[in-house]
């Protein structure tokens, strides 16, 4: 054969491999590959058209089956759409098939395709909130160890590991399991170590504790020596974790109270002006001087010598002016001249009721937030501990009850919420109960958990606020009634409006044989809607919604769990 034949030839097959090349390229674009899936849904052999069809028709049901997670006997159902995932149909077919210069998938139009993931649009903020709302119920707070001194005797409290959800991992997790397996989503938990365990508490009350509460501290006043009892400072004592020590503090403000006469012998205490409430309105009660010892700077000499002997147990100070740190003129700035909001909830009678929302109304009342000012309940309330004047009630603590000191304030953080919900503050945080309470207005509560979970609102006016909070107390056969009113210039008239409940959640049953076991009726779990609606001259402003996801309470059981037949 000649070479110009063989050329021919050659040039021929090149030719028809080169048509059928683009005629495989076009096909490509035409159908997808045989036996081709997505999430489960045939779409092989047809036409892009065409498959989108089938796998929106396909996934219809599928896609408002809630997403289940579980975590030991625990289970979450989260919808979908409130996780912020929706199936990007046209992005699904694309990458199944369409159009490729990539003989693979040319040959795959008739050897056969596989199966796909569907191609998803994520709102990631929706998505991060669902997680969130699991890792609340989940997440066990993590106890540091601590030492206080109630009746100025070392009281230890022991450190107790805790666990957190990872929440951006199961996020991920959430995602990458929606039409894709029919098994639930384990939830994952990651183990969270106090940063001091039991010797090094331990250590600390020996080292620390004991020494600082073994005799008075001698104060040098001028020419006079006087003794200030260890009963005057351990109230504003504690040693408590900073890094991966313990160190001893004090508090400024619990230490001013006892630097009086009455105690020391030195001075005249100076009063910050405040507010007393007459009618419905706010009066000024004005600030008074002082004479006497700083509390700032005797808490930072008290705390070197708290683990002296002899001699070295000892500060010289000195006795001045002590100016109030708000004065009448700094109240009458603020502009308080009126009931701007006010919310009261009611509780069945329970004596540790009584006792700790009495205690965190007490200190929340009198609060001043100036303008552009955030109140936080666990800063001002405090640590729901013995020494702080708080008794054992029931929490929820990981989706069911359990006894801790504190049970019963997540009322008062209720209570103010709405009370700032209807004075229009601003919500900066709060966290709906794990599951609903019906004592409580559906979707306008909030709990809070020290050193986890919070109350914050801000004061968004110009003017400053002032909260006076207050318990009516309960008696066998009478309700309780808890109280809070804001104070301000009215900017404002709010409602509140919310939507019927739905996405709703079956409870399952557990069983707690520990001794902490509290037994629990179920409650089913469910979402609303909360709008906010603001007026001014009878016209609505602006709105704002909060959505609450109510987890279902699981019937809790105390015993074991009966063995299957």
């Amino acid at each position: 054969m000649s070479r110009r034949r063989v050329l021919a030839v050659a040039g021929g097959v090149v030719a028809v491999l080169a048509a059928a090349y683009v005629a495989g390229y076009v096909l490509t674009g035409q159908r997808l590959p045989a036996d081709t899936t997505i999430a489960g849904v045939a779409v092989g052999g047809k036409s892009p058209d065409a498959a989108e069809s089938a796998l929106t028709r396909g996934l219809a049901e599928r896609i408002d089956e809630p997403i289940v997670a579980t975590f030991d006997d625990q289970r979450f159902e989260l919808d979908p759409e409130q996780a912020g995932l929706s199936v990007d149909v046209p992005a699904s077919i694309r990458a199944a098939g369409g159009r490729s210069w990539d003989p693979r998938d040319m040959v795959a139009l008739f050897a056969g395709g596989s199966d796909h993931d569907p191609e998803l649009d994520v709102d990631r903020t929706k998505l991060a909130a669902a997680a969130a709302s699991v890792a609340e119920t989940v997440d066990q707070p993590v106890v540091q160890a601590q030492i206080t001194f109630p009746d100025a005797k070392p009281k230890p409290r022991q450190p107790k590991a805790g666990n957190q959800v990872p929440q951006q991992e199961f996020a991920e997790l959430i995602r990458d399991s929606w039409l894709t397996t029919d098994r639930p989503v384990r939830v994952p938990v990651s183990p969270v170590a106090p940063a001091v365990d039991a010797a090094g508490l331990q250590q600390a009350v020996r080292q620390i504790a004991e020494p600082a509460v073994a005799g008075p501290v001698t104060l040098k006043v001028g020419t006079s020596r006087v003794e200030l009892p260890v009963t005057a400072y351990a109230p504003a004592l504690s040693v408590v974790v900073k890094g991966d020590a313990m160190v001893p503090v004090i508090d400024a403000k619990d230490l001013a109270g006892p630097l009086t006469s009455s105690t020391t012998g030195v001075g005249r205490r100076a009063v910050d002006a405040s507010f007393s409430f007459a009618g419905g309105r706010p009066v000024v009660v004005p600030s008074k001087a002082g004479i006497g010892l700083d509390p700032d700077e005797m808490a930072q000499q008290l705390v070197p010598v708290l683990t002296k002997t002899g001699d070295a147990r000892s500060i010289t100070v000195k006795a001045t002016a002590v100016q109030p740190e708000f004065t009448t003129k700094d109240a009458e700035a603020l502009g308080i001249k009126e009931r701007i909001g006010s919310y009261t909830t009611r509780y069945p009678h329970a004596d540790y009721r009584n006792t700790n929302q009495a205690e965190a109304a007490r200190r929340i009342d009198g609060t001043i937030l100036e303008p552009g000012e955030t109140f936080s309940f666990n800063d001002i309330v405090g640590e729901r501990t013995a020494a702080n004047g708080f008794v054992s009630g029931f929490v929820i603590n990981g989706g069911v009850f359990r006894e801790e000191l504190g049970g019963g304030v997540s009322q008062v953080a209720t209570t103010a919420y709405n009370a700032a919900f209807f004075s229009g503050l601003d919500d900066v945080e709060h966290h709906p109960h794990a599951f609903y309470i019906d004592r409580y207005p559906v979707g306008r509560e909030a709990t809070i958990y020290y050193g986890s979970l919070d109350l914050r609102f801000r004061n968004p006016y110009k003017t400053g606020v002032v909260i006076r909070a207050w318990v009516d107390r309960s008696s066998p056969g009478s309700e309780g009634r808890m109280n809070v009113e804001m104070y301000g210039t009215k900017v404002y008239s709010v409602k509140a409006r919310s939507s019927e409940r739905y996405n709703f959640r079956e409870p399952g049953t557990q069983y707690d044989d520990t001794p902490a076991c509290v037994s629990q009726s179920p409650v089913t779990g469910f979402d609303i809607d909360i709008h906010r609606d603001f007026y001014q001259g009878g016209q609505r402003v602006k709105t704002e919604k909060d959505t609450a996801y109510y987890q279902a309470a699981d019937r809790v059981i105390c015993g074991k769990k009966p063995k299957s037949d």
